[in-house]
């Protein structure tokens, strides 16, 4: 097993005993670490306390970025749609994990199969109700703003 992936793994099972779920991440660019996490939703009350996205905060602070292309993310188990979104918008280009997503519902961690299953449907058939409200007119568009904050290289 490769080293970073053996310590996503380590992260994970100390996460166990501290009584937090068998996540843990590591995010390499170049060989470095740039940064580590494990789930810490049982210590913050945050959702999006996942072990990636940590390890994408901690690298993002440490390299002063938003951009981390070149990265590469080991995670103890397959990520959640959170987490894989967050990946992708960060630039993130390789992904390697442990545990598979059968294997998170095979103990009680099976949500993140719902959630993808449910993406694949369309918008009005999720169980999460999404509905679009049209902008008024006499309030500003911020997608307006920012074309021409964009455009006049304010941004």
């Amino acid at each position: 097993m490769d080293n970073f992936m053996k310590r996503a793994v380590e992260l994970a099972i100390e996460n166990v005993r501290d009584g937090g779920q068998p996540f843990g991440a590591v995010l390499i660019k170049n060989e470095e670490v740039l940064g580590e996490g494990v789930n810490e939703l049982h210590m913050k009350y945050d959702i999006s306390g996942h072990a990636e996205l940590l390890a994408i905060r901690r690298a993002q602070e440490y390299l002063q970025t938003n951009d981390l292309s070149g990265t590469t993310m080991y995670a103890s188990g397959f990520p959640c749609p959170m987490c894989f979104a967050a990946m992708h918008f960060a630039g993130v280009e390789r992904i390697y994990y442990c545990a598979s997503l059968e294997e998170a519902k095979s103990v009680g961690l099976g949500k993140s199969a719902v959630i993808y299953e449910d993406l694949q449907k369309e918008t009005e058939e999720r169980v999460l109700p999404m509905v679009r409200m049209e902008l008024q007119e006499e309030i500003e568009n911020p997608m307006n703003l920012w074309r021409e904050f964009n455009k006049k290289g304010m941004l």
